[in-house]
């Protein structure tokens, strides 16, 4: 038995036990990186661009590029501290990192909705992903949206919701309920507003929005109650229920949502699939557990998640079907996925192991997987304050970015890997 295997065990068995899988987490990885003889603090090429100037710089989520289309700038949010809370009361300030003028920070707006894992959603609009870029905010006592023209380097208009994720051609970008979801699921949602559906398991409330960019007219798509009542399981019953996760196929017309719900202290987690019009859902995985997923093209989902018949692993899923792929069977540990931009190959990486080290792994779906990169993350960036790396691609595939806090607080790094993805062309 591997010690993937025995830390999968563990998670399992203490799932139901929040408090107790932490302390034991903690324990475990104490008492294993002091008899650790490997005291890694970066293994490969990683190359910081944000400053050591006493901030704390990251981007966010791994489903998105924080680099324009001409790769030049780079954007990353900046704030004093990000180790105490998941959803900080402190301003943070968006910036663009010119990587063509010595990394130079230039500021374009201030934040006051943001949390630890993504930000503010800071992202490049379509569909030229280089002249306007959108990011979330709180402002006249509610959640908004702000987008930021940077040929002009002013403020272009404030919407009326915050975004979660935006359609590549920029027309419309779907949200969510934040305040469910920082209650929920703390270090993704917004501390701004309480959640006014706190004490009611299942609201009969508004779930997910979609709003058209740049007019900002609002249709409420989805409830909590339609979701829960969409293919109903058993284990659904005085469950509390969440929604995490929205997800743009490239083309707009679909969107995908982990609908979770918690039950005794269990977690029920299926994928979801969904038009834009709300029409033709689909329950593409539901086996209990449901992790991080990517859209490959319009019709496959690449997902770390659980087939009862495999197990927990890497799966591609054909969209409105039953059809699946298993990938690297060796790497069964949860991970941020995404494909390159010419869809041949994938990057992904780990949370950190019992030697406090997380790696980043470059895959092809021919079966290579190899780990590029490893870096040390100390103990308290953890559990909730947690900074996982999230690896992003360049527009052009050349480089992977990550958010890494090795170096004492977090910051940008990119992972230069033409020349590896070059070489391993050769062979």
């Amino acid at each position: 038995m591997n010690f993937i295997t025995i830390e999968s065990w563990g998670k399992r068995t203490f799932e139901q036990f929040p408090f107790i899988k932490h302390s034991a987490k903690r324990v475990y990885q104490l008492v294993s990186y002091a008899l650790s003889k490997e005291k890694i603090r970066v293994e490969g090429n990683v190359q910081r661009v944000t400053p050591k100037d006493g901030f704390e710089y990251y981007y966010g989520y791994y489903d998105k590029s924080p680099w324009d289309a001409t790769g030049r700038y780079m954007i990353a949010l900046r704030v004093k501290q990000a180790y105490k809370s998941v959803a900080p009361k402190e301003r943070g300030t968006v910036v663009l990192i010119d990587t063509r003028n010595h990394n130079e920070v230039i500021e374009i707006g201030k934040t006051d909705s943001w949390n630890v894992q993504q930000g503010c959603m800071a992202q490049w609009l379509g569909p030229d992903f280089q002249t306007k870029l959108i990011y979330n905010d709180f402002s006249n006592g509610q959640y908004c949206s702000i987008i930021f023209n940077v040929k002009n380097m002013k403020e272009e208009k404030v919407l009326p919701l915050p975004v979660y994720d935006v359609a590549r051609d920029g027309t419309f970008a779907l949200s969510l309920d934040f305040n469910r979801l920082h209650r929920m699921r703390p270090g993704y949602g917004y501390s701004n507003l309480p959640d006014k559906t706190k004490g009611i398991l299942c609201p009969d409330e508004i779930c997910i929005w979609k709003m058209k960019i740049p007019d900002g007219n609002v249709t409420p798509m989805l409830k909590y109650t339609e979701m829960a009542a969409f293919e109903p399981d058993e284990s659904m019953a005085d469950a509390e229920h969440k929604v995490n996760h929205l997800m743009i196929s490239p083309n707009g017309k679909r969107f995908m949502v982990l609908h979770r719900w918690f039950k005794n202290g269990r977690k029920h987690t299926r994928l979801v699939t969904c038009n834009v019009d709300k029409t033709e859902m689909y329950n593409l995985s539901d086996e209990v557990f449901v992790s991080h997923c990517y859209w490959k093209n319009d019709h496959e989902i690449l997902s770390f998640c659980r087939k009862k018949a495999t197990g927990d692993h890497y799966y591609l899923m054909e969209d409105k079907t039953q059809n699946y792929q298993l990938f690297w069977p060796d790497l069964n540990t949860d991970g941020h996925c995404s494909y390159s931009p010419d869809n041949k190959w994938i990057i992904t990486d780990t949370y950190p192991n019992r030697k406090r080290l997380a790696s980043v792994y470059l895959c092809r779906e021919d079966g290579f997987c190899k780990r590029i990169a490893r870096v040390f993350a100390p103990f308290r960036y953890d559990n909730d304050c947690r900074c996982d790396l999230h690896p992003r691609w360049s527009r052009d595939g050349k480089m992977v970015c990550i958010d890494s806090v090795h170096e004492g607080k977090r910051a940008l790094y990119v992972i230069p890997i033409e020349k590896f993805i070059n070489n391993e062309r050769k062979n």
